[in-house]
């Protein structure tokens, strides 16, 4: 864990990380019975998981105090989200598959961003990667 997390928003994320993690239940509920739920329900049941995390992952890079550009790629990341989100949420709206397909462009992206190390201010130790160390950093 990291040491400088700020204790507030360190909760806040994983109160908000549960609550997607509790509504994906429900949505998986509503494929195991549909009949129980009203109609048009599942728009709102597949968005609101997306859209949650997407405010749960800035909560916790507020806490975690990210240099400046990894924050900025953590908001690429929720954008992403909460895109993929509008168009769970409003899929017969005309602009819908540009709403997606900004999701994906944003999620490529941000896959390629980490392939490349970027940005390389610091190792992204949540893709478990190991970095060794270099002959200076050795030197006492």
């Amino acid at each position: 864990m990291y040491t400088r997390l700020d204790r507030p928003y360190r909760i806040l994320s994983v109160i908000l990380g549960v609550v997607a993690l509790v509504s994906i239940g429900v949505l998986l509920a509503w494929d195991a019975f549909p009949r129980l739920f009203p109609a048009r329900s599942h728009d709102f049941l597949g968005a609101f998981p997306l859209a949650i995390i997407a405010f749960a992952y800035i909560v916790y890079q507020c806490a975690r105090r990210p240099a400046c550009m990894e924050f900025v790629k953590a908001i690429m990341l929720a954008v992403a989200f909460l895109f993929w989100a509008a168009n769970q949420l409003w899929p017969n709206l005309r602009q819908a598959i540009l709403l997606n397909d900004i999701a994906i462009t944003l999620f490529v992206l941000d896959v390629f961003l980490v392939m490349l190390g970027w940005p390389a201010t610091s190792p992204d130790e949540s893709f478990a990667e190991t970095y060794a160390e270099s002959p200076q950093e050795r030197q006492p």
